[in-house]
């Protein structure tokens, strides 16, 4: 028999210990579960009660109770005891209600359900009176959200969705010798806008403070070609976005581009792009290979990318008198980007994108 104040001896079999072992290591172990198993091989080593206690920085009444537990009943004794507590108020029928509320069409005319509302509802279906608190803890224990709502686009899939992909991916990677690569589309109601009262700059410890008023000058609008082999855009303000105007673009860059060499160009799917007139324009223009963007999948066009640095840079937080002060920031921005641009690192090979 064990002499009184001897600490309860702890053996571990090899799997028993591997497994606390690996406990311990890792990062996604609860803290509490981690300190109970790290008692638990340091008591198997031999080590005594208050030598564990100073080592872990914790009471020895605490290595008492989790080395006893597990010499009583293993891996089993490291987890939590069951708690008395009250018991449940609401019947199994109540919390079945409430999950089929909130998971079913809210009441016209609103479109998301709240705790208040749920309660309402079950009331009348359980006839029994529930909180809108109540409601609440319920929910989160199930970890359901009707308040949340996520955006979904549901893609019309055509056969040929990943091909295209992979077509215009390659034609990045891979552009055809002596060709001409290019990405184009419009950036359309580009608003100019001016704060009513100037900002105040960043400053250690604070973040710059932009006024949230403005007021409104019109808008521009921006057609773009970017040349996917070198990085350099050529850019026009366009006063409407239609087939007319696209064409004229058009027109532009192909009196630009050396008459010997084909171009090969990447479009979505917008209606200026996609016109009978645009077309027919291409089909009088033999040497013009368009590679069109799969439904959806406009960010496979790469002056997005020139776009996304653009809105950035300039628009976000840019400051604009007038419609000529924001399109003469705009091609001052292109002008600047051309003095060093250098083609995008594209590596994006068109298959499958795995789920986040």
């Amino acid at each position: 028999m064990r002499e009184a104040g001897q600490a309860v001896a702890v053996e571990l079999q090899e799997s028993v210990r591997q497994a606390l072992v690996r406990l311990v290591a890792s990062v996604k172990a609860q803290v509490r579960q981690v300190l109970r198993a790290k008692i638990v091989l340091a008591a198997a080593d031999g080590e005594a009660n208050g030598a564990i206690a100073r080592e872990l920085e914790v009471s020895v009444n605490t290595v008492r109770k989790w080395r006893g537990r597990f010499a009583a009943a293993g891996v089993e004794g490291l987890k939590d005891a069951k708690r008395a507590g009250r018991p449940r108020r609401y019947e199994p029928q109540a919390r079945m209600a409430i999950v089929a509320v909130a998971t079913s069409t809210p009441p016209h005319p609103e479109s998301t359900w709240s705790h208040r509302t749920i309660a309402e509802q079950v009331a009348g279906t359980v006839f029994a009176a529930i909180s809108a608190s109540q409601v609440g803890r319920i929910l989160a224990d199930l970890d359901l959200k009707p308040h949340r709502v996520r955006g979904w686009l549901t893609r019309r899939d055509t056969p040929d969705f990943w091909e295209r992909a992979a077509d215009i991916c390659n034609l990045y990677r891979e552009p055809p010798k002596g060709a001409v690569v290019v990405s184009i589309d419009e950036k359309t109601a580009i608003a100019a806008r001016s704060r009513r009262h100037p900002g105040k700059p960043t400053a250690p410890g604070k973040s710059a403070l932009e006024e949230f008023e403005y007021r409104r000058h019109g808008t521009a609008s921006l057609v773009a070609a970017l040349d996917v082999n070198i990085g350099e855009v050529l850019t026009e303000t366009i006063a409407r976005n239609n087939a007319v105007t696209f064409t004229g673009f058009l027109d532009q860059l192909d009196a630009a581009i050396d008459p010997d060499k084909e171009i090969h160009v990447v479009l979505d799917n917008g209606s200026s792009h996609t016109a009978t007139h645009t077309k027919k324009w291409l089909a009088d223009h033999p040497r013009w290979h368009v590679h069109w963007t799969p439904t959806h999948a406009s960010w496979l066009n790469q002056v997005e990318l020139f776009f996304s640095a653009l809105t950035r840079r300039v628009l976000r937080h840019g400051d604009f008198s007038s419609r000529d002060d924001l399109i003469d920031k705009l091609e001052s921005y292109v002008i600047s980007h051309n003095v060093t641009a250098k083609p995008y690192r594209w590596t994006y090979d068109g298959t499958l994108l795995k789920a986040a």
